[in-house]
């Protein structure tokens, strides 16, 4: 079983709170973080006869059950968060009495709001980090090319890490994203979703893909707004800050799992990969999504931006985290060279970024200059930098 780093916060957070919902996509790993390392009775809504539990009278059900509750698919049944609101309420200082897992973010958030503000902590769990994949025996360039999916990321044939991708999208514009009042058809939608695979890394222009699609931009963002409750994409904000300089102030637009990304994209083994020629903004969504879980474990916070003028001058990713800023620049390459930090450079001078981090496949990390490092992909995504 492979420990997920999530848990230490989970756990803390249950000593706090009467509750904690553990969101994130489906497969990533919730259930089997919840039955085998946090303490209480499981029911998952989705099956018949747990939700039978449920179904007839929410209180009586939850007051049959003295010790801590495990709720899978806590979205199933919205109705069940008013009456968790009230039990809370009834012993308030008594704190990890339940779990809720969701994997729909915007109806479960929705609700939440409505119901459980302040009463409940939350904790995204992402699919597998570097580091968890590397318990399954897993490198970097599998991990990059595979993605975190636990099912997915241990697949090493090619075959069927292509089957499950396949069933894991036609699972999502099939039936998840229909329960949730989509009216584009499957086909559309996986037009959507291979048109946004091509654009990874981009700065988004809802315009242009709603020409594409015959309809129009606001249909496109409520589509993003969707597809991101999903856990499925990434609008990453750009920093703005008064610099005397005109900034792209459009977001720029990534799919969160790589694994995903490439099945869009045909590819399917490492060789298809390094030949690929947007490999680079590949690589970059894949360090963006990894250094922002592993940083939102430990600084809830934090904020995350990419910054970029409209001269060019552009930094991957800033992390914002309380006062201090830190750039990200990342380079699918072995070796790097003084016009790779030049953008970081000028913003430390600037007083816009405080130090700032060149990531690259190379293995040595060294100083480049003031403030600044070239670092080693693996041993930031191991260290946190």
């Amino acid at each position: 079983m492979i420990p997920r780093h999530a848990t230490p916060l989970i756990k803390q957070l249950s000593e706090k709170f009467p509750a904690v919902l553990i969101l994130g996509p489906r497969q990533c790993g919730k259930t089997t973080l919840a039955r085998n390392f946090l303490k209480g009775e499981y029911f998952d809504l989705e099956r018949p006869s747990d939700a039978q539990v449920f179904g007839g009278d929410f209180e009586l059900a939850l007051r049959r059950f003295a010790g801590p509750l495990i709720i899978d698919e806590a979205q199933t049944f919205p109705g069940l968060f008013t009456v968790l609101r009230a039990l809370i309420d009834e012993k308030r200082r008594e704190s990890g009495r339940y779990y809720l897992l969701g994997s729909v973010n915007p109806s479960l958030i929705a609700h939440i709001l409505e119901s459980l503000a302040g009463r409940m902590a939350i904790v995204e769990l992402t699919p597998f980090l570097l580091a968890e994949a590397r318990e399954m025996g897993v490198d970097l360039h599998e991990h990059w090319l595979r993605g975190g999916f636990p099912d997915a990321c241990r697949e090493g044939n090619a075959a069927r890490w292509e089957r499950w991708q396949e069933n894991y999208i036609r699972t999502l514009v099939e039936r998840d994203l229909l329960r949730q009042g989509v009216r584009f058809s499957p086909i559309q939608m996986r037009r959507l979703l291979g048109m946004i695979a091509h654009h990874h890394g981009g700065i988004l222009n809802a315009s242009q893909l709603g020409r594409s699609l015959g309809v129009t931009y606001h249909t496109i963002n409520s589509y993003l707004d969707i597809l991101e409750g999903y856990f499925l994409l990434r609008r990453l904000p750009p920093l703005r800050v008064n610099v005397g300089k005109r900034l792209v102030k459009s977001p720029k637009l990534y799919l969160r799992d790589t694994g995903v990304l490439h099945y869009l994209l045909g590819i399917a083994s490492e060789r298809q990969l390094l030949e690929f020629p947007q490999r680079g903004n590949s690589w970059e969504g894949y360090l963006i999504e990894q250094i922002i879980a592993r940083e939102s474990l430990q600084h809830e916070s934090s904020r995350f931006y990419y910054y970029r003028t409209h001269a060019g001058a552009e930094i991957d990713l800033v992390m914002e985290r309380g006062r201090e800023r830190t750039g990200f620049e990342f380079k699918c390459a072995f070796s790097v060279g003084r016009n790779d930090w030049s953008n970081l450079g000028h913003a430390v001078a600037d007083g816009l970024i405080h130090k700032g981090y060149v990531v690259y496949l190379g293995k040595r990390s060294y100083p480049a200059a003031l403030k600044i490092e070239v670092v080693n992909a693996d041993s930031l995504l191991e260290n946190g930098g």
